[in-house]
């Protein structure tokens, strides 16, 4: 119950209007914890095939860059790729889910990832390349999907214990102020026809 309040009719239609308030604030903060729930049960679905199709993709370029080591005399690989031709940024965005600000990565790439001769070069390293380029995409999707899907998790929690306040807390509260203000309204208005019927049974007497 709300401490201090005072046993009055205006009292209890502002603390009513409250419980109205609260009541709205509940609901929509309970759709909005429901609708997270369902985003990240959907980007969790997501994230492990991602995890597995990157993991993949990096083992593939690994196991090609060390079969073009194995083709090509190491001063050719260091010349190979000395001088990179190729330059490649992150642009960064923001998106909004339920109010929650998630980021949204895209790369930026100029030039071509192969900078060499192929006098020198093998055909394992331009497959290893190749490779190395898918990875970057599948990672960036990757990096993209946990973000988002932390800042949710966090979302989450801080809505829940909302809900919870309001819930167990700031409604039923409010309910038994109400509920205390009515029985002392009650126990005045008993008091007042009492006294108007003593004085009433001393006029006629």
């Amino acid at each position: 119950m709300l401490q201090n309040v005072s046993a009055t009719r205006m009292e209890m239609i502002q603390l009513r209007r409250r419980v109205g308030l609260a009541a709205r604030g509940h609901r929509l903060l309970s759709e909005k914890r429901d609708e997270i729930s369902r985003q990240l049960v959907q980007i969790a679905r997501t994230l492990q095939d991602l995890r597995k199709k990157v993991e993949h993709e990096l083992l593939e370029t690994t196991r090609r860059f060390m079969m073009a080591r194995a083709t090509m005399e190491p001063e050719h690989i260091r010349a190979a790729m000395e001088v990179p031709t190729k330059k490649f940024s992150l642009a960064i965005s923001q998106a909004a889910i339920m109010s929650v600000k998630v980021p949204r990565l895209a790369k930026e790439i100029d030039g071509d990832i192969m900078c060499y001769g192929f006098a020198t070069t093998s055909g394992e390293l331009d497959i290893a390349l190749r490779a190395l380029e898918r990875a970057f995409d599948s990672l960036i999707e990757l990096a993209e999907s946990e973000k988002k899907a932390q800042l949710l998790a966090v979302e989450l929690q801080t809505t829940r214990r909302r809900v919870n306040v309001l819930e167990h807390v700031v409604i039923p509260e409010i309910k038994d102020t109400i509920r205390y203000i009515n029985s002392k309204l009650g126990e005045a208005e008993r008091d007042n026809i009492s006294r108007l019927m003593i004085i009433a049974d001393i006029i006629r007497g």
